[in-house]
This record gives C-alpha cells, structure tokens and sequence, in this order.
C-alpha cells in the first residue's frame, strides 16, 4: 500500500504528457535571508500557483500560512530542512514525512552539501528520512550540491562531482534529487546516465538574463534528459511572475523553443499590463 501511495504522489508531481516535472521554491528565506521577492511572501505564492506549476517547495510554518487556498491546485513539496548563512555546508532537520502526510504534501525535501565536513551526518539523516518515507508512501526530493569544503567553487559545475552527488541521493532511496546543471548539455547528460532517480535542475547563479535561463531550461529538457527543474529566485525576483511560469512551462511540458516561450512571455506581459 506505501508504494501505491508514492505512485500517486508522484503522478502529481509530473506532468503526463511530457513526464517532466517544474516546482518553483520559495524556501530560501531560513538559508539565504528574506530576499526581493519573498518579502511579501502570501502574493508570491499566489503569482507563482497562478501560473500553474506542478508543485510548490515550502517549509512547514508557511505552508500553514499561506498555502492553504491554493490546496488542490498543485501539489506542496514540504522542505524539512536548511542550512544557514552561518553554516553554508551544512543542512539542519527540523521536518519529517508524518508531518508531510499530515499536511497532504505530495512530497518531502531535504538537502544536502556534498563533499564536505558535514556530508555524513546529512546523509545520516536522509538515509532515516528515506525509511520514513518508504513506510508511508511519500515521494522523497534532495536537494544535493557538490559544494562541501573539499570542492574549489570553480568545481561546483565540474560533472563528476553533480554525478557523485545526485547518486549518492540515488543509493539512499531519494526519488527527485534538484542539483546544479554542469553548463553544458553533454556533460549533464553523463550526470543523467549516472543516476537512476529522477533528476532536476536548480536555476543557480551561472545564467544572467532570462533567455539565458531559458536557453538552459530547453538544453536541459531536451538534450541532456533531465527529468524536472526546481527553480527559485530568478523567477519570484521577476517583475512578472506568473508569465515566467506559464512560459517557462512551455518549454518543459510542450516542447515551445526558447524563441517561442521569449515571444509567449511579451505576450503575456502585454497582456498584464493592458489590465
């Protein structure tokens, strides 16, 4: 009955035409401080549902707060853990899948900082949250780096390191692992072959523009075989949030271009501004 249960979850989490899955993040405010764009955090969730993801990653107390009237109109990913600005390496528990179940979230996240001082004790704890979602039929995301203290931040990218990480989340029964994208659709590729769960990219710090990020999206859909995207603070710091989502969606589950989804999106702007 717990592998029904996941099966169901995850069918949420992935839309059926394109077997792809798009979650926005909003969960940055613990790890990063309270950012442009999640200050006035209850209209930016209701920019980013508007513009139809399959799912929203956020901690438990907002969830309770602000997540309640978009219930049924995609799926909650709750985030059970952080790292902080003073602790960058290391990501702290403070959430479990009963509390997940609880709250009708189709899946759990947790993260990790692989290569470091604290990569034991993290994987410690995914390894029991991994158990506890296995019991109770709860789909488990990771969000794994390569960025311990080991790995030289010129390294970050470099694909074995992203493909010893996202395995790592593979072996100890992670389902969607988020991680960096190499920057290239060849070497990201190799991180896909190496990981038999599914595999989803960050938005990151390597794109400058929005075309960029789009440019990314497409190779990372359609060239390297991705299986998702999580992405965060391009698009809730973006004048027009949910025409960034509907457009960026475009490319994941309709196969647009990125010329499509840049003329998709003026459009959509247009749009809002004639209201």
């Amino acid at each position: 009955m717990a592998m029904l249960g996941k099966a169901v979850r995850m069918s949420r989490l992935v839309n059926p035409k394109s077997d792809k899955m798009m979650a926005i993040t909003v969960d940055h405010s613990i790890s990063r401080g309270i950012l442009q764009g999640l200050i006035n955090i209850q209209d930016t969730i209701d920019k980013i549902v508007a513009g139809g993801p399959n799912a929203i990653t956020m901690t438990k107390g907002i969830a309770e707060l602000c997540f309640p009237k978009h219930a049924g109109k995609c799926s909650l990913l709750l985030k059970c853990s952080s790292y902080s600005p003073v602790e960058p390496t290391c990501d702290g528990m403070f959430g479990d899948a009963e509390e997940g179940v609880r709250m009708g979230a189709d899946g759990v996240s947790v993260g990790a900082m692989m290569l470091g001082n604290y990569q034991a004790q993290q994987l410690r704890e995914i390894g029991e949250m991994s158990k506890q979602c296995m019991a109770l039929g709860m789909p488990l995301i990771g969000h794994m780096y390569p960025k311990g203290e080991s790995v030289k931040k010129e390294d970050y990218t470099k694909w074995e390191n992203i493909a010893y990480s996202v395995r790592a989340g593979a072996e100890l029964g992670v389902d969607i692992i988020k991680t960096t994208y190499t920057g290239d659709p060849d070497t990201m590729a190799k991180v896909v072959a190496s990981c038999p769960a599914r595999v989803a990219i960050q938005g990151g710090d390597g794109c400058h523009t929005i075309e960029d990020y789009m440019n990314m999206t497409y190779d990372a859909i359609n060239k390297a075989g991705v299986g998702g995207v999580v992405f965060g603070r391009f698009v809730w710091s973006y004048e027009d949030v949910t025409s960034l989502v509907k457009s960026l969606g475009s490319i994941i589950h309709e196969g647009a271009t990125v010329k499509q989804a840049l003329e998709m999106l003026h459009d959509l702007e247009s749009d809002t501004r004639k209201k």
